[in-house]
């Protein structure tokens, strides 16, 4: 919980991977706030439980009234997909952010390629970004092999999702003009 905070006020990206690898604990753990209290919220120090039982309670509760037990994401994340989404779009569409765009389209083959492959055009780019990312953090979380292929395009998607981040905190912060003058 304490993580999640974290790295939402630190990188939104990492926020949301992070939170995609609790949604998969969660499954894992059969959606089940007894197991989850007995096999993962007792690993913690006693004055963080209750904190970790409510948080993790909560999302329990999300995942089943949403309807994403078995797959799928939470609407907290989707909305972090949209608002990231959005910002891209202005990003692309702004004349003032050249290395953003340069990034962009360095990984745009790559996004192409993946989009291919996982058959799913209504996905958003972005999602199919992150999903990437997702995927190859599983594959060495296993000590399974990443081709140099699949590693030059993750080094691209990775460049670009980080600098969409850094945009993203610039413009929570105020700090971001968007607005052609």
């Amino acid at each position: 919980m304490n993580i999640a905070k974290q790295l939402k006020e630190k990188n939104i990206a990492e926020y949301l991977i992070y939170m995609w690898q609790v949604e998969d604990l969660i499954r894992a753990l059969g959606c089940d706030i007894d197991v989850i209290r007995e096999k993962l919220i007792s690993t913690f120090p006693e004055a963080e439980q209750p904190a970790l039982d409510e948080w993790y309670g909560n999302l329990v509760e999300m995942m089943r009234a949403e309807g994403v037990k078995e797959k799928g994401h939470l609407q907290i994340n989707r909305n972090v997909i949209q608002n990231l989404t959005e910002l891209h779009g202005e990003l692309l569409a702004s004349t003032k952010y050249p290395f953003y765009n340069a990034a962009y389209f360095k990984a745009l083959p790559f996004i192409v390629e993946l989009r291919q492959k996982n058959g799913n055009q209504e996905e958003s780019e972005l999602e199919t970004c992150f999903e990437a990312l997702y995927g190859v953090l599983l594959l060495r979380l296993q000590h399974k092999e990443i081709t140099p292929e699949t590693d030059t395009a993750m080094k691209a998607i990775s460049n670009f999702i980080s600098l969409l981040a850094n945009y993203y905190e610039k413009e929570k912060k105020g700090e971001l003009e968007l607005n052609e003058e």
